[in-house]
């Protein structure tokens, strides 16, 4: 099979440091590749792959510091479109930038959302475009669109020696990803302190979150228990992951999937998570984890995390969160796209 994956052109492919949908890009491209299909990824210039890469910019957007996204995303369109006769199913990740395009080419195609989709300004957009197939990344996603053309909900997975399983961690907490009002860093703090464990806090702040990181977070970093590290890359995250005693993950937003949930499983290492978003479709309550409505629970579930088998944790990513299982699934809509494409041209 013939696929053109189109990739954000914010970060790389892989990103260098933090970057999920990107990443989730590139375990995909890199398993499609294995698996023999023939594949065309449309992404920056310095992305790293086995595919064909077609190189829309130099660097990813934001290391140059682009002023305006949308015209490199414009052209990458271009460029896409007018390569068409080269694929049997093109497959997007960047929203419904391209769905006005799509609708009057007439192709094979499928767009992942990646991202949170209970924003105001998004019900029109799909109230307009209900022909055009979208992929869920979890279940939950899908609550506030159900009007969107859904063909089928894929989890993320990750290659299944990209973190290492580590049977004895130390004896901390850790909290990995992005500093911001959602993703609820205080909770995890307060967990911490409540619990006379220490905390590790490995997390971008991205410009737009500065403000809030300098007002409400800043100050809270002060805590002897705390240890700041700030943005890691995959060696210090697999190293970080592996060595805690729990991930906190204690958000208070919709979220779509949260990937660095299943890194920690590929560790070995249980999640303390709020049922908020997809976190109860990754984490088996009191198997590969514990789910807590709110920090009092939290604090008892730190108190019983020896009791979560990290040998169990490993083997839910096993059996459930690999690139080779995204790839299949993938593989799948793709072809019950494609026949359907071809049912439809022959009546």
């Amino acid at each position: 099979m013939k696929i053109a994956q189109v990739a954000p052109l914010s970060e790389s492919v892989p990103p260098h440091r933090y970057g999920g949908t990107e990443r989730v890009v590139s375990y995909l491209t890199e398993q499609l590749v294995r698996q023999g299909e023939q594949v065309t990824l449309f992404a920056s210039g310095d992305s790293k792959t086995a595919a064909r890469l077609v190189p829309v910019c130099p660097r990813s957007l934001r290391l140059g510091k682009a002023v305006d996204s949308l015209a490199h995303h414009i052209v990458m369109l271009e460029e896409v479109f007018q390569r068409l006769d080269q694929f049997d199913i093109v497959h997007f990740h960047i929203d419904y930038l391209h769905f006005p395009l799509s609708r009057r080419a007439s192709f094979p195609q499928v767009t992942t959302l990646h991202g949170r989709l209970d924003l105001p300004d998004l019900p029109p957009v799909y109230n307009q475009f209900t022909d055009m197939p979208v992929v869920s990344i979890s279940h939950s996603q899908r609550r506030p669109l159900p009007q969107a053309h859904w063909v089928g909900t894929v989890y993320h997975g990750l290659p299944a020696n990209s973190f290492d399983f580590q049977e004895k961690p130390e004896d901390y907490l850790l909290f990995l990803g992005r500093i911001s009002p959602e993703k609820r860093v205080d909770r995890a703090i307060e967990i911490a302190r409540r619990t006379g464990r220490k905390l590790k806090i490995a997390a971008k702040i991205d410009r737009v979150d500065r403000y809030y990181f300098n007002k409400h977070i800043k100050h809270l970093l002060n805590e002897p228990f705390i240890e700041f590290i700030g943005e890691v890359g995959h060696a210090e995250k697999n190293k970080l992951l592996g060595g805690a005693s729990a991930l906190l993950f204690p958000i208070d937003w919709p979220e779509p999937f949260g990937l660095v949930m299943i890194e920690a499983l590929a560790c070995g290492t249980p999640v303390i998570g709020f049922p908020r978003g997809s976190v109860p479709e990754i984490i088996a309550e009191g198997e590969t984890g514990f789910i807590v409505e709110d920090i009092d629970r939290a604090v008892e579930a730190v108190a019983k995390i020896e009791q979560i088998s990290r040998a169990r944790c490993r083997r839910e990513f096993e059996v459930r969160f690999t690139d080779r299982h995204m790839a299949q699934d993938y593989v799948r809509i793709y072809q019950q796209l494609l026949s359907r494409s071809s049912a439809q041209a022959a009546a």
